[in-house]
């Protein structure tokens, strides 16, 4: 019976979870958080899936495959953001040069590139604990 509470409770939050971590990223440049916290949020919400489900469950739903593309992929997807100054002829990781509008103060797209800067930094961090996590449960 135990078992079926768990699962049922972790079941619902689990979506919860994932998009609290997504707001803590993309707010990250209006409050306290950013992409650090959200990704740990993030890789914490399918750790939690592999401890109440199962490895096997979990590898379903975030393989180590997509764990490695995606740990590529957020430092990748930084330096592109970071590119585009380049390409406008302005310095690396330039924000009011890069071209998208700066918004209004306290609104979500009010700091330019800085929201989706911190998206690549926070896929970087999820995958990287979900990659650790697994690396530790690996059975020989």
């Amino acid at each position: 019976m135990l078992d079926f509470v768990l699962k049922s409770v972790v079941t619902v939050l689990i979506p919860f979870i994932q998009m609290f971590g997504l707001y803590v990223i993309f707010h990250g440049a209006l409050s306290p958080g950013g992409s650090f916290a959200g990704g740990m949020i993030l890789g914490l919400g399918f750790i939690a899936l592999n401890v109440v489900f199962g490895l096997e469950k979990g590898q379903e739903k975030f393989s180590d495959e997509m764990a490695g593309f995606l740990v590529s992929l957020g430092p990748i997807w930084y330096g592109s953001i970071g590119l585009v100054g380049i390409l406008r002829g302005a310095n690396f990781l330039v924000n009011k040069d890069s071209g998208l509008p700066m918004g209004e103060p306290g609104t979500l797209i009010s700091g330019g590139m800085i929201s989706l800067i911190t998206l690549g930094i926070g896929i970087k961090v999820a995958s990287t604990i979900v990659t650790l996590f697994n690396a530790l449960t690996e059975e020989e």
